[in-house]
């Protein structure tokens, strides 16, 4: 890499104070600290803390942990497609077509990173510009999040579009990296939800069978063959002992739904891939256990206690377990739930944080089956709630703390 630090280093004197492209400074700077650790330090005096672990790798790591479900996301595109043409039969697929499958999804979601990362990096480097600041890391992880949120079959000027509202609104308005009060990704799906409801509402099919780059909005969908979701099945359903099936008939088990192989979201299907991230998340100390812990105990208290309920519902008769493996339950309290600037910070508040999201998902899907996600509007609403989940916990801290000097 030695040879691309000496062009980068020719290069500067261009974009610093008195070259030609100086109007440029934030953007050089931008692509330079991607690449390259800067080696300028603190000049004020005082006790400075020195850490290897900056915001770009941790956003780094989180892009990391993201990869598995986006890798798994990319053959389940092409696996779903196949399957609905006839050309994969369950249980009869070959290398061959394991590849064909991978390759089909792969060209299907390339174009969905691009968008989003085209759309969202222009205004966070525009943004910066016009400020004269540098250029934050944030929108690494956020610019990864949205394609792996949405459906394949969602028309990409939809992206460049929620992508551009995110941006804008629910980060830079506030301040950009480290001030949004909302998860960003998850902005983008509200804004597809609430204008573009017939394409996030749960129950639509995830199969392409033409249009692969995602430009024009017509699926030519096989005679007989039938997409919709797990969770679909659940909203949709006349009977409250449903039994969910996959894309082929065959009922789904516990086992078969942390497979994933089946409609819904690019990312969120398969729970192996999710806990994989969610490892090495927990084992670099990026994301709190103690938030993504909570999140599960909290969603899976709430589903056990509709399952005792006696309601006549499909969702609250779907086996408690199976809730926490379907839908996008898993990847939001792995990667969503678990952003540190839109959660709870304190240690207390975490466990509080996390268990509100997780029953929040559960009582959304159990009540409204217009949208039986659920986990989309639990982790916003548990954004609102943060900074006052913190502020009565450090209280509290504080009168037992006055308690104690006034024994003594």
């Amino acid at each position: 890499m030695k040879w691309l630090y000496n062009i980068v280093e020719k290069l500067r004197p261009t974009f610093s104070e008195g070259g030609k492209l100086h109007a440029l400074h934030s953007l050089f700077d931008g692509f330079d600290t991607f690449l390259f650790t800067p080696n300028t330090t603190a000049k004020r005096i005082g006790a400075q803390v020195h850490d290897a672990t900056d915001s770009k790798r941790t956003m780094i790591i989180v892009v990391l942990a993201l990869v598995p479900a986006m890798l798994f996301g990319m053959y389940n595109i092409g696996y779903q497609h196949f399957l609905a043409t006839g050309e994969i039969v369950a249980g009869g697929l070959t290398w061959a077509l394991f590849w064909k499958a991978f390759a089909f999804g792969l060209l299907a979601l390339l174009p969905y990173i691009i968008v989003s990362y085209i759309v969202g990096l222009g205004i966070e480097f525009t943004v910066a510009q016009w400020k004269h600041e540098e250029i934050a890391e944030g929108f690494l992880v956020t610019g990864f999040l949205i394609p792996l949120i949405v459906p394949i079959d969602t028309p990409l000027w939809m992206v460049a579009i929620v992508t551009a509202f995110a941006v804008i609104f629910a980060k830079e308005i506030f301040g950009g990296t480290g001030y949004n009060i909302f998860n960003v990704a998850l902005i983008t799906r509200a804004f597809l939800f609430f204008a573009y409801p017939t394409k996030m509402s749960g129950d639509k099919v995830f199969v392409r069978t033409e249009g692969t780059w995602g430009w024009d909005n017509g699926q030519a969908l096989v005679d007989g063959f039938s997409g919709a979701t797990p969770l679909g099945q659940i909203a949709t359903a006349q009977d409250p002992s449903i039994v969910l099936h996959n894309t082929v008939g065959e009922p789904m088990t516990m086992l078969s739904a942390m497979n994933g192989l089946y409609p819904g979201s690019v990312g969120e299907t398969c729970v192996w891939a999710i806990l994989l991230g969610a490892c090495l998340l927990l084992m670099t100390g990026v994301a709190s256990w103690k938030t993504m812990l909570s999140v599960f105990v909290g969603g899976g208290l709430m589903a056990w206690i509709f399952n005792i309920s006696g309601i006549d519902n499909a969702a609250a008769n779907t086996p408690w377990y199976m809730h926490l493996a379907l839908g996008g339950f898993a990847f939001g309290a792995v990667f969503m739930a678990t952003d540190p600037v839109t959660s709870a910070r304190t240690e207390c508040g975490k466990w509080i944080y996390g268990f509100l999201v997780g029953a929040l998902a559960i009582l959304v899907r159990c009540f409204n089956p217009g949208y039986p996600e659920g986990m989309m509007l639990a982790i916003l609403f548990g954004n609102l709630c943060a900074p006052l989940i913190d502020w009565c916990v450090v209280q509290v801290n504080i009168r037992r703390r006055q308690k104690r000097a006034a024994v003594k």
